[in-house]
């Protein structure tokens, strides 16, 4: 489920999302007639190497011929993606236009925190052109081989700078809190994002952060949506809070069934 956080107080800016997002622009003001494009996409396992395990995985020419298509409809000036094994992967559906930032989780570094087959990064595909510096980024689950938060930094024509963050919770506790192991790291990875949105605002920065959520925030009282904005002096804005789900996903335990979310 993927989500963009947003809080707007006074400034003139153009934001298209899919997926999910949440932001704050506490001073942000763009020049005039400037906009920008923002977009998440989870692209569940893409890879130049495909496993057996996961028939997903394997995709042909014409398959990423029609993902290239679907990204080229919005052409973006900033993707985020989640679920991408490569840069080569991700090249091939974004073209030589973009600049390309791959989840430091996939560097030699960082081989514990990695799987011995495919890979789900997240990171960013941003449009050359624009000036953006690659922040170092971080675990939101202690140990394990769970995804980064992936940051970068992107600095607008008045200088002025905006954080984004890609990020992908983990699934399998979508709705209400449980004593279930999937609930427990997803309130753990809540807690590491909603110190990383405090220290931003206790220095006055803009910030975006898009990605898979795996939950939905926007129902009302949503308790990862209280954990993620707990103790912050400006509530930031739910980009897709009114955003009508169109996907239906096939149940994988009954091809029958399908699964539609709220948002």
């Amino acid at each position: 489920m993927a989500r963009t956080m947003i809080r707007t107080n006074g400034y003139k800016y153009l934001v298209t999302t899919l997926l999910v997002g949440i932001s704050l622009f506490p001073t942000l003001s763009m020049a005039k007639g400037e906009s920008l494009t923002l977009m998440t996409w989870n692209l569940e396992w893409l890879t130049t190497n495909p496993s057996k395990k996961f028939p997903t995985s394997y995709r042909n020419k014409d398959d990423f011929s029609v993902l290239k298509k679907q990204f080229m409809e919005t052409s973006p000036d900033i993707l985020a993606f989640q679920e991408v094994d490569s840069v080569e992967a991700i090249s091939r559906v974004v073209g030589s236009d973009y600049a390309i930032y791959l989840s430091d989780r996939s560097l030699p570094i960082n081989e514990q925190h990695q799987f011995s087959g495919i890979n789900q990064y997240t990171g960013f595909a941003v449009r050359r052109g624009h000036t953006v510096k690659d922040v170092a980024d971080f675990p939101l689950s202690k140990g394990g081989r769970l995804r980064f938060a992936s940051a970068i930094e992107l600095t607008l024509k008045d200088g002025a700078t905006i954080k984004l963050l890609s990020i992908h919770l983990k699934a399998g506790c979508s709705g209400k809190y449980t004593s279930h192991n999937s609930c427990k790291t997803l309130k753990q990875q809540g807690r590491v994002l909603n110190s990383w949105l405090k220290q931003l605002e206790s220095s006055d920065e803009s910030y975006v952060l898009l990605g898979d959520f795996n939950h939905n925030l926007a129902y009302s009282g949503d308790w990862l949506w209280t954990n993620l904005t707990k103790d912050l002096n400006a509530v930031p804005r739910l980009a897709t809070k009114s955003t009508e789900a169109e996907c239906k996903v096939r149940s994988n335990r009954n091809p029958n069934k399908t699964h539609q979310l709220d948002r």
